[in-house]
């Protein structure tokens, strides 16, 4: 079929505006902290995101593989050409809404419930890879928030004792300098787990269209999907940057390390499982477990509730998107 190339090219082109607008949504989970403390300009921390980011994408594969054969069963999907294309406009619907309204929600679980939504018309209920689905999408999406509530309200705790007796200003010119190592770290990270979504997808595709024989990530895929994230992320989602770095708590430089450092380590672990979670939402709940080892009443817990909110809507929301695109498809005959 001659137009199945053509085709093949418009998905990767549509996977690659996701992978960029993932980078832009994205963005400020690494550098918010940085930002709202005035520890780097805005101009600078963007650009060593997009960097990190980009040396990160190629540190595994493990991430991309859950997305490429972990949610739908690739044997059921195989030749159903248009499901990329249904499942990329619920996540890129979804991510555009939330990053207009300035809610930080999951370009992850945008993807994930936009490729369940689709497969689900495609080819019915029984293409879902449930196990895979249970253990490396529902149970992270539960825990992974947990974790980071709890070890950024431990490690800020940890710090606050550390540093009892000791000077306001030395203490926070160390962690000045400090929060711009864990926000590299993080950066890193994003990317480790981030980047590999996008890689997934095409992977998929390129399955789908038989232009692969088993799903692998090619090397330039790799390529791509990493400097398309990093330019999404030097671009920035400045409402995003705002919500996490000043309006749910007022972070100082040592909190933003406390955050910044539970979230990284939460975001290695899943990567390193092929877990593929939202940094979004660990980054949020770590800077809510700062705040609450503060004191409670230093949150704002109103910003915090429409977050927690957006996060669980997202997969129903973006697979609906997903579904009713994939289910056109199907009434025009083009599937």
């Amino acid at each position: 079929m001659a137009d199945i190339p053509i085709l093949l090219v418009v998905i990767i082109l549509i996977a690659l505006v996701f992978d960029y607008t993932n980078g832009a949504h994205d963005s400020a989970n690494a550098i918010a902290s940085v930002v709202s403390t005035r520890v780097l300009t805005p101009k600078t921390a963007v650009l060593m995101a997009g960097i990190l980011n980009f040396v990160g994408a190629f540190m595994g594969t493990h991430v991309a593989e859950t997305i490429g054969k972990g949610i739908v069963k690739t044997e059921l999907v195989e030749g159903c050409h248009y499901l990329i294309l249904a499942a990329l406009i619920g996540a890129i619907f979804w991510n555009f809404l939330t990053l207009h309204l300035g809610i930080p929600s999951s370009s992850s679980y945008a993807l994930i419930g936009g490729l369940m939504g689709a497969g689900i018309v495609a080819n019915g209920w029984s293409s879902l890879e449930y196990a895979t689905i249970l253990k490396k999408i529902i149970v992270p999406l539960f825990l992974s928030p947990i974790v980071g509530f709890i070890a950024g309200y431990f490690i800020m705790l940890m710090l606050a004792w550390i540093s009892y007796n000791s000077r306001y200003k030395p203490v926070n010119d160390l962690f000045k300098k400090l929060q711009i190592l864990s926000a590299a770290f993080m950066a890193v990270t994003h990317g480790m787990n981030d980047a590999q979504k996008t890689m997934g997808i095409i992977a998929l595709a390129l399955l789908i269209f038989h232009k692969i024989p088993a799903l692998y990530i090619p090397i330039w895929v790799k390529c791509v999907c990493a400097a398309v994230i990093m330019l999404g992320t030097i671009k920035g989602g400045w409402n995003i940057i705002k919500t996490i770095g000043q309006r749910i708590f007022k972070i100082q430089p040592v909190h933003g390390f406390a955050a910044q450092s539970a979230t990284a380590g939460v975001i290695l672990g899943a990567s390193l499982g092929g877990a593929p979670i939202s940094t979004t939402q660990v980054i949020s709940s770590s800077v809510l477990g700062v705040g609450s080892s503060q004191r409670i009443s230093a949150v704002r817990w109103g910003v915090a509730g429409n977050m927690i909110a957006a996060w669980f809507i997202t997969i129903p929301a973006s697979a609906l998107v997903g579904a009713i695109c994939m289910l056109l498809l199907k009434l025009l005959r083009l599937t």
